[in-house]
Parts: C-alpha cells; sequence; structure tokens
C-alpha cells in the first residue's frame, strides 16, 4: 500500500475546486487518472453526499484502489479502462451526465517505483513503459523499431530533447548490433551522447527521453485529446472539469479545449449579446494555477503542475467553431 509519500500534487486544492459540485447527494465524480486512489479517497472523505467511479488502464492501481477504498463501499467504483472513453464509461454506469470529472495526468508513484515496470532510469529494469501492462507496444518495442527520424519526432516533440537526432541515431547504430531491451543500456547510451555541459543542467540526462517513450508508448496525447471534449460534455449544470497537467503540451491541449467551451461566439462589434449566444461554460481557475514553494520542496513532482478547471453554467449549447482559440 502507498505510503504517506505519495501524497497527490496539490490535493487540498484540487478537493475545493470539485467540492461545490459534489454538494448534492448522488453526485459523482469520474476520477478518470485513478492511480492509488489518493485524490478519489479525499473526496470520498471531504464530499459525503458524493460517490467516485475511477477510471484506470492500469489494472495493478485498479487492485490497489480497491483495496484502499473498500471502506467506502458502493460510494466507490473502479473500472478499467482508457480515459478517452469516459462516454461508455458512463453508458456503462448507467449515467448520462456527472457532476465532476478530474485528470491528474503523466506517471503514478505506483508506475514509479515498480521497477518492473519499466518507468524508471535510475533503476535496471525491462524497457516496458505500458502504463497496461497487457497490450501494446513496449518501449523497447519503440526504440527497436522507429526510423532514426520518428525516434527523433518522439524525442523532441514529448521530451523536448534538444539532442534528439543525434540519440536517435545511436539507438539505430547499437540496435543493429543487439536490441534494446533494459533500461540500463539506454542510460548509459544517452551519457555517451549528450555531451557533459549538456548533462549539467535540465536533471537527470535520461528525464526526458523516458518521459518520450512513455508518452508514445501510451498515446497519452491522443487519448488526451480525445478526452478533453468527452470530458467537458459529460458535466452537467454546475459540474467541473478540474486537470493536473506536468507537460507543456497537455496543458496547451487543454487551454485551448477549455478557451473553446468558454469563448462567446459572437462578432467583436455587436453591441449585446443575442439570447442564447452566450457561452455554456466558465473558467473557475485565472490562467494555469501553480504549486507554491513549501509544496514543490516537500513533493519535487509539484514543480511542473499547472492546474485549471472549468465549470458548466447553462445547458444549452451555443453553436460553436470546431477550432479551439487561444486566450
Amino acid at each position: 500500500m502507498a505510503g504517506p509519500r505519495h501524497v497527490p500534487v496539490l490535493l487540498d486544492r484540487v478537493v475545493s475546486l470539485l467540492a461545490p459540485a459534489l454538494d448534492a447527494d448522488g453526485a459523482v465524480l469520474v476520477d478518470c487518472t485513478l492511480g492509488l486512489g489518493g485524490h478519489s479517497e479525499a473526496v470520498l472523505e471531504r464530499c459525503p453526499r458524493a460517490r467516485v467511479i475511477g477510471i484506470d488502464r492500469d489494472p495493478q492501481a485498479l487492485a490497489m484502489s480497491r483495496e484502499r477504498l473498500a471502506p467506502y463501499g458502493e460510494r466507490f467504483t473502479a473500472v478499467h479502462a482508457v480515459y478517452d472513453e469516459i462516454p461508455d464509461v458512463l453508458a456503462g454506469q448507467g449515467l448520462d451526465e456527472v457532476a465532476g470529472v478530474l485528470f491528474d495526468l503523466g506517471v503514478s508513484s505506483m508506475q514509479l517505483d515498480l521497477p518492473e515496470r519499466g518507468f524508471a532510469y535510475a533503476v535496471d529494469a525491462p524497457l516496458d513503459m505500458r502504463m497496461d501492462g497487457s497490450t501494446g507496444p513496449t518501449a523497447a518495442d519503440v526504440l527497436n523499431t522507429y526510423s532514426a527520424r520518428d525516434l527523433a519526432r518522439v524525442l523532441k516533440e514529448y521530451g523536448e530533447e534538444k539532442m534528439a537526432r543525434r540519440i536517435a541515431d545511436a539507438v539505430v547504430r547499437e540496435r543493429a548490433t543487439e536490441p534494446f531491451s533494459t533500461s540500463g543500456r539506454l542510460v548509459a547510451l544517452l551519457y555517451d551522447v549528450i555531451p557533459a555541459p549538456a548533462r549539467r543542467t535540465g536533471g537527470h540526462p535520461a528525464k526526458r527521453t523516458f518521459q518520450a517513450l512513455r508518452m508514445e508508448v501510451n498515446d497519452e496525447l491522443g487519448v488526451l485529446r480525445r478526452a478533453m471534449p468527452a470530458a467537458v460534455e459529460a458535466i452537467g449544470l454546475g459540474g467541473r472539469v478540474v486537470v493536473e497537467s506536468y507537460h507543456s503540451l497537455e496543458d496547451r491541449l487543454v487551454k485551448r479545449v477549455f478557451a473553446d467551451a468558454t469563448r462567446l461566439d459572437v462578432p467583436d462589434d455587436l453591441p449585446f449579446v443575442p439570447e442564447g449566444a452566450e457561452p455554456s461554460y466558465r473558467l473557475v481557475t485565472r490562467g494555469a494555477e501553480q504549486a507554491d514553494d513549501t509544496e514543490v520542496e516537500e513533493n519535487p513532482r509539484a514543480a511542473s503542475v499547472r492546474l485549471r478547471a472549468i465549470e458548466r453554467i447553462r445547458t444549452t449549447h451555443p453553436s460553436r467553431s470546431s477550432k479551439g482559440a487561444e486566450r
């Protein structure tokens, strides 16, 4: 079971953002990234009128959360799914809408702490990185089959790795001798390829490559791109969607979806807002909230968090352009 070090990032703030939407008998929160159940436990404890549906693609996480949240009985339901399957999950539970949806994106503490999952670069382990270990390609498959061009694209786009092409060329060269299978060999290659001056900044030299591989293996941006509009659509009047992201591409995607949902869709020079043209949603947070220095010191993962929230304020849907707008 998770120890005290696994306190979710911005836990109190997340619960305070969700609480107004969950203050009704039978109000339902969908925790799209259940993990070890920290957020769900806090909601069940502090929002006694609500119940939680927890989604996770990781069977191990589901098993651990079921045990942790068993004291809450029927107020908690665990579902094995990927969170872009929100409409199917709700249909399976007989629900047309919910009061809240929560995303805490990225890799969970449990996944990092289990060496055999291959998420961590600090230990030599199989290069897996699948959040659902029963399906899909592994990180080793990506390293051993992608062209240098495609591998460089993944490293640059998802890892923001400046040495992406140099690393990709080295991987292709080395795999011709022996395919990659463990993290230790990849980490050693990164130390060889990344020049010493570049290794002195930005944390561990393997951090960006491992992040990029994980995001590619689990199609994290693709899943989020499909899930965000579905989450916004799923909440009823007064419902809220709360998102914690840790990567600039994720936060940018969330920002676009929220901006589109809250945009006043009338000409700028119109002297009044026609009835029915008002946005159906409002932003609850001003921009993206971040963790303070105290939390970052206690929980280093909080350093990169960006927290955003949106609320449905009308049930009608004004017609909208399909293109998102940046604010």
